[in-house]
């Protein structure tokens, strides 16, 4: 019986040591990978490879050109060389980390019948106007007529025009180097019209460091997928004055026909309001020897902010808000004038804040007031007002007046405040701009997603970052190919696919979930649990560690 026991005891602590030593292997072998594949952060695979490179991206910006000769604008052995193509090729020194060229791709050929016979009119207009229903406008494009050096079409002291749209006119000059001549001329021409260092400083001022280039070039607006304008009228002394302004005209007369020629940089929306006893928050100075009040240039920025908490207009907008200020100045104020640095009256009365908008300040005629009861009636003369807000308008994009070669004769803008080539300007530095803040967003998004682990990836993210790599680099290769509206299509693609993987939501799930929080979540689950098991494991090491060590008895 004795033997018997013996012998289940010992059946009894192997089929014990089997038990623990199962435990453990469906633990280990079983348990572990599942708990670590159920509990793992899920991080879908981003091209980090590509993204590096991208710091490196170099762009050639091409602008075609084509430069057509009359007959009696170039020798007869310079003109049977025709056509050919001559490429200028210049880096723009900006300190940024993508490097930027301009390519200006200048086609020599001669004019054509109609070209010749429209050149040969008396007006440089007329010509213009002819030669623009003929050809062909490709955005991003110049086309420049190089005419006789004694033609009439220009006048006797004028070397060159510059047209509303993609049209420039030139003489000619008989010489031998009249090609080189020429060319650096149709550059100088290609760079008011097109692309300067200006215009690409400007574009990259929020990503260059703060040196000339950027100190005064932080002004034009952001480019964004569409902006609102509001138009305000302010008038603080209702009492006084019975302001009347028909701004549903003004908007549908000058500030629409501006607009849909800008439509190609984004969507617009506007709307309009009226705020009574609504002050500027600053109070103007009088001045005795002219007998009327003035805010001086240093009190301007304390303007906006009094004003802009009345406004309410950025308070729900998903775009950037444009805010056009028309003050009405109290009957105790008047009349206001605002003066510039040096302390002369602003002949505009008007002043803007980049980003944000401009005010102008609307004086009553004096002569309203004799016999009249108060309020007065003002009725806005809204052709004055759009004037000075269509001029704040094109700051704010930062469409300013190119630098014009030397006697050059200037057209002017059309009648609806744009020429067609400063909007292919405006789309190359909103392209530039767009691959630049694209760049940077994926950039800071990769090394972000590189050092905290525990950020969940997923697929749509993930699609959105390939998105926006493979539209920049499409960008870019529609950019040195001089295809300039899909290139801008492109490039607006790639800056909304980017921040909308930056801003994901789903990026913050498991930011706030720490490692120790991990640690008091599973050890009460798993310890009771692992503790036996450990325990046995350790047992059975011990006793074949002891079985090891005892000495064999040999008979």
């Amino acid at each position: 019986m004795a033997a018997a026991g013996a012998v289940a005891s010992d059946l009894e602590v192997v089929r014990g040591k089997r038990a623990a030593l199962f435990f453990a292997a469906v633990a280990i072998v079983l348990g572990l990978p599942l708990w670590w594949k159920t509990t793992e952060t899920y991080r879908a695979p981003l091209p980090y490879s590509e993204i590096d490179l991208l710091n490196s991206l170099r762009l050639r910006l091409r602008v075609p050109i084509t430069v057509v000769f009359t007959r009696d604008a170039l020798a007869l052995d310079d003109a049977v060389k025709l056509p050919f193509t001559v490429v200028y090729e210049r880096e723009i020194p900006l300190k940024y980390k993508m490097k930027i060229k301009c390519r200006f791709q200048k086609d020599y050929r001669m004019a054509l019948d109609h070209e010749e016979e429209a050149l040969s009119l008396g007006s440089v207009q007329e010509a213009e106007a002819i030669l623009a229903k003929s050809q062909e406008q490709v955005v991003g494009s110049l086309n420049v007529y190089v005419i006789s050096e004694r033609a009439s079409l220009l006048p006797q002291d004028m070397m060159s025009y510059i047209g509303p749209n993609r049209t420039a006119f030139m003489r000619g000059i008989i010489h031998r180097q009249a090609f080189n001549i020429i060319g650096r001329r149709i550059v100088q021409i290609a760079q008011a019209m097109s692309l300067n260092e200006d215009v690409l400083a400007a574009a990259l001022a929020d990503h260059l460091p703060e040196d000339k280039w950027s100190s005064d070039k932080r002004r034009p607006l952001k480019s964004s997928l569409g902006y609102e304008i509001t138009f305000s009228l302010l008038n603080p002394d209702p009492k006084s004055h019975d302001v009347h302004w028909d701004i549903e005209g003004a908007v549908r007369r000058y500030v629409q026909p501006f607009l849909n020629a800008l439509s190609a940089a984004g969507n617009f929306s506007v709307d309009s309001q009226i705020l009574y006893y609504a002050a500027l928050g600053v109070n103007p100075r009088f001045d005795p020897a002219s007998s009327s009040y003035y805010l001086a240039a240093h009190n301007l920025p304390h303007v906006i902010n009094p004003v802009e908490s009345r406004l309410g207009s950025s308070a729900a907008s998903l775009y950037p808000v444009l805010n056009f200020l028309l003050y009405v100045p109290e009957l105790g104020h008047s009349p206001l004038y605002i003066q510039d640095k040096d302390g002369a009256p602003v002949a505009t009365n008007a002043f803007h804040s980049p980003r944000w908008g401009g005010i102008m300040v609307y004086n009553v005629d004096p002569k309203a007031y004799n016999g009249s009861e108060l309020p007065v009636r003002v009725e806005v003369d809204m052709k004055r007002v759009m004037e000075v807000f269509l001029a704040q308008l094109r700051l704010l994009f930062g469409i300013s007046q190119p630098k014009l070669p030397p006697k050059c004769l200037f057209s002017g803008p059309r009648s609806e405040g744009l020429m067609t080539w400063e909007v292919d300007r405006l789309l190359w530095a909103r392209s530039v701009e767009n691959l630049a803040t694209a760049t940077t967003t994926l950039t800071s998004l990769a090394q972000l997603l590189g050092k905290i682990s525990n950020i969940v990836i997923k697929d749509n993210v993930a699609s959105e970052v390939y998105r926006a790599v493979d539209a920049i680099y499409e960008s870019a290769l529609e950019l040195t190919s001089g295809h300039l509206a899909s290139a801008f299509v492109a490039s607006r693609e790639a800056v909304t696919s980017s921040e909308r993987a930056f801003f994901d939501p789903s990026l913050l799930h498991l930011l706030y979930f720490p490692d120790d929080q991990k640690f008091a979540i599973y050890i009460p689950l798993f310890l009771p649990m692992a503790v036996p098991i450990v325990l046995s494991l350790v047992k059975i090491f011990l006793e074949i560690h002891e079985s090891w060590k005892k000495p064999v008895r040999r008979d």
